[in-house]
């Protein structure tokens, strides 16, 4: 199998385009549409991206789609696939392009959220629209609400961690509260505008170092591991008490909880 620094912008565009020349070929199949880096930001395509697409399709043809790849093999071998959802599949290229995708009908697309994309190939009677979501994305959270849940997160974590649950600790401070704490430097401070830097509306984590110059500086504290647990906490709190509205009470309690769990 090729090495990664092979996937370049040009393969997966071209490979893209290989696999709509193949769909349309089929009566069945209606539209491409690409998602992610090679859809509407293609700007920051590398050498570590894969495919992320949609395949539409007519009436009564999904389950066809799902459970026989051929459609996809012809636009390239597979190394390996396996389905992950009810919709569609992660797949493995022979030369190292690494697939997620799903397959829909026309009608269920307003049901499912998905940032949007572009259409790399479709019939005339799909809608161009539907290269965006019907379905509004999740809105940001309230500021109340992630201080919140973030200091129930650390409270929580650090009982498990004085308990001997570090791997259940460590996911609720550095995973849980570290993404609240992440949202709420994001909804208080400018981010970057860059393309290459863009928000992944499913996943604030997702180029954060690129958007935000002070969390990129703070998660070796926030994120430092099985076991950092005890002082990513005590490093989270701070910054939750810098932007305000923290309870002294349950700030008392996660520090005395911090003490004992050492």
């Amino acid at each position: 199998m090729p090495a990664a620094s092979h996937i370049t912008p040009e393969l997966l565009q071209q490979r893209l385009d290989t696999l709509a020349h193949q769909l349309m070929q089929r009566d069945d199949a209606l539209a491409l549409l690409a998602l992610g880096s090679v859809g509407l930001e293609t700007d920051r395509i590398d050498a570590w991206s894969d495919l992320d697409f949609f395949v539409l399709v007519r009436d009564g043809a999904k389950q066809r789609y799902i459970g026989q790849l051929d459609w996809l093999t012809a636009a390239h071998p597979l190394a390996w696939h396996f389905q992950n959802t009810v919709d569609g599949h992660k797949a493995l290229m022979e030369d190292g392009v690494f697939c997620e995708f799903a397959v829909f009908e026309l009608h269920e697309l307003a049901h499912i959220p998905y940032a949007a994309g572009r259409f790399i190939w479709r019939r005339s009677e799909v809608d161009p629209a539907l290269a965006s979501p019907q379905l509004v994305l999740p809105g940001p959270h309230d500021a109340h609400w992630l201080v919140g849940e973030a200091l129930s997160n650390l409270l929580v974590g650090l009982q498990r961690y004085a308990r001997g649950e570090k791997l259940a600790a460590m996911r609720l401070v550095q995973v849980h509260a570290l993404d609240r704490v992440l949202e709420l430097l994001e909804s208080r401070q400018p981010l970057s505008a860059s393309a290459n830097a863009s928000r992944d509306p499913f996943n604030i984590d997702r180029r954060i170092e690129k958007r935000n110059s002070h969390a990129a500086a703070a998660l070796p504290d926030w994120a430092g591991g099985y076991e950092a647990t005890v002082p990513a906490a005590l490093s989270l709190l701070t910054a939750l008490e810098a932007h305000g509205g923290v309870n002294a009470a349950i700030a008392a309690r996660i520090r005395l909880l911090a003490t004992m769990a050492k």
